[in-house]
């Protein structure tokens, strides 16, 4: 009995669609990384890029439990002394809501040579309106 291995000619993306206002942010983020990397389907293979679009909807209502919204902090650094910078997950959501989803689903998703290519099907919208109608994308439940 051999493995199967896919080929890049032989994959077939789908669209899916998923509420942002429904899941929790870590159980929300642990399911798009999931259908971005392609392991919930039967063809997937490791070293090839087989995942699908995810469109994410209502990142204006992100859903966190506990104290997250003021305890969760995200650091940058400016490269100078004295650069260090940190903002509140709520401070995130307010300013930019896609920037928390993103980094979430960054963060689980495996630091190599596809994660960006990865990150480049995931479309993320404050609200419940999305441009990606046409491509009829199934709902997660």
């Amino acid at each position: 009995m051999k493995t199967y291995s896919q080929k890049a000619s032989e994959i077939k993306r789908e669209w899916w669609i998923v509420d942002a206002s429904t899941l929790p942010l870590g159980k929300l983020s642990v399911i798009i990384a999931d259908k971005l990397m392609g392991k919930s389907k039967v063809t997937y293979t490791p070293h090839i890029d087989n995942g699908d679009y995810v469109v994410v909807i209502n990142a204006k209502n992100l859903v966190v439990t506990g104290d997250k919204m003021l305890q969760k902090k995200y650091y940058r650094h400016s490269g100078f002394p004295g650069g260090l910078k940190e903002l509140r997950l709520e401070e995130v959501v307010e300013k930019d809501p896609a920037k928390a989803i993103e980094a979430a689903v960054k963060g689980m998703l495996p630091k190599n040579k596809l994660a960006a290519e990865r990150m480049k099907r995931l479309r993320v919208f404050e609200g419940a309106e999305h441009a990606h109608a046409a491509q009829n994308p199934k709902e997660i439940k």
